[in-house]
């Protein structure tokens, strides 16, 4: 009786959020357009989310750099996050591009007519500028602005670690600032399952039917590699980062993350359950403080593999050849720049599909509209993998800077 007791406590969150979700699920197929009058209740969780999101990241990014004994540890533990960031997604980008060779989407695709929503032209220099920095203090507090305040909170963090004895009040104040709002994070994320309740069921009433069309081959073929990549490649990253061990552990408390990306199609929203995940695993905190938070915006499997996806229907509905290896290399070479560029937030901008468009040359006004269509409807997919994928990255990041016992010695201690 008291095993069982404990198994319910250990999983009292998993199985709260199935229920949140399975009970949302179906009061949108049994009420369907009517469900949206319970839709407030996921905003409200979600701007909760959102909100809390900003301090979040200042506070686990400035602080786990200042914390660090020496300025040389954090180079080499940036060199690895960005080694494993970059094989991921280069890993998924190819997969794809493997499975259209195997499985051609051919040209019988309708080309939509949406109107297109207004975008901001500039300069590739302005357009970089406005992505890495902010021109106020105050634009900086928003998730619009994410690569912008991770890139102040680390100057942040690291200026605390220059300034030594000086710097040492500061340093408690972000550890301080990092406790608080980790315990903010855990009293809100006991709503999720009301919450993320509400906002299937918003998404089974309204949205649901709308993933059906002409638009299901390459639909079909994106769900079905991305679950092959989630489930086998995932399995294989565990296993490389702690072994037969590590596959246990990260099955085991991937569920939350995983739900949550699936149901606010978010890899920021996503980021506190992984936080949590990433503590359960026993990945030291300085390194998922850094790896989770950079990753929402920077690290993107699913990303990858929706920019191939796109481009490959791109090519079908204009007729020309995807399999041309100066194609597929551009479409690799693009894939990287999609997965930094393109935003953590819900059906974020469109800067990565405006910039493959623009490269190969294909009429704006009638490509752009299939991409948006396409991102729209393979995101929650897509955010599954970008934000799950940084959790797994994690671990392989662990087990290349602890040593290959890192997780023996964390279930020891």
């Amino acid at each position: 009786m008291k095993k069982r007791t404990s198994l319910f406590k250990t999983y009292s969150g998993i199985i709260w959020l199935l229920c949140g979700i399975t009970a949302g699920s179906i009061l949108g197929l049994v009420f369907g357009k009517d469900v949206e009058v319970i839709k407030p209740l996921g905003d409200i969780f979600l701007n909760l989310l959102f909100t809390a999101i900003i301090p979040l990241v200042f506070f686990t990014f400035a602080s786990s750099i200042a914390s660090l004994e020496k300025s040389e540890k954090l180079g080499k533990l940036f060199v690895v996050v960005i080694g494993v960031f970059l094989s991921t997604v280069l890993i998924s980008a190819i997969i794809m591009i493997v499975a259209v060779l195997l499985f051609p989407i051919h040209q019988d695709i309708i080309v939509s007519t949406i109107p297109l929503e207004s975008i901001h032209n500039g300069s590739g220099g302005s357009q970089i500028t406005q992505l890495l920095t902010a021109n106020d203090f105050y634009e900086l507090l928003s998730r619009k602005s994410m690569l912008a305040l991770i890139i102040f909170s680390f100057l942040i963090g690291f200026a605390s670690l220059r300034s030594a004895e000086k710097g040492a009040g500061f340093r408690i104040f972000l550890n301080s600032g990092n406790e608080v709002m980790k315990q903010l994070l855990h009293l809100i994320m006991k709503t999720a399952p009301v919450g993320l309740g509400a906002y299937f069921a918003y998404q089974v009433g309204i949205f649901g039917p709308q993933l059906f069309g002409a638009y299901t081959k390459p639909l079909g073929l994106y769900y079905a590699v991305c679950a092959f990549y989630f489930v086998v490649f995932f399995s294989l990253y565990a296993f490389l980062a702690g072994g037969k061990e590590g596959m246990k552990i990260f099955w085991s408390n991937n569920i939350t993350p995983a739900l949550t990306a699936i149901g606010t199609c978010s890899s920021i929203a996503t980021m506190p359950a992984n936080l949590e995940a990433a503590e359960k695993i026993k990945i030291p905190a300085h390194i998922s403080n850094i790896v989770i938070p950079l990753g929402a915006p920077l690290h993107k499997d699913g990303s990858s593999m929706s920019s191939i996806i796109k481009i490959a229907v791109i090519f079908a509905m204009f007729g020309k050849d995807f399999t041309d290896p100066t194609t597929l290399l551009m479409a690799i070479g693009i894939t990287v720049v999609v997965s930094v560029v393109e935003g953590g937030i819900p059906n974020g901008g469109y800067i990565g599909e405006i910039l493959a468009i623009t490269i190969y040359g294909f009429p704006m006004e009638q490509a752009l509209p299939i991409a948006m269509i396409l991102g729209t409807l393979v995101d929650p997919m897509a955010t599954l993998l970008n934000a799950n994928g940084d959790l797994v990255s994690a671990m392989m990041i662990t087990r290349i800077s602890e040593g290959k016992k890192w997780l023996s010695t964390t279930l020891t201690v």
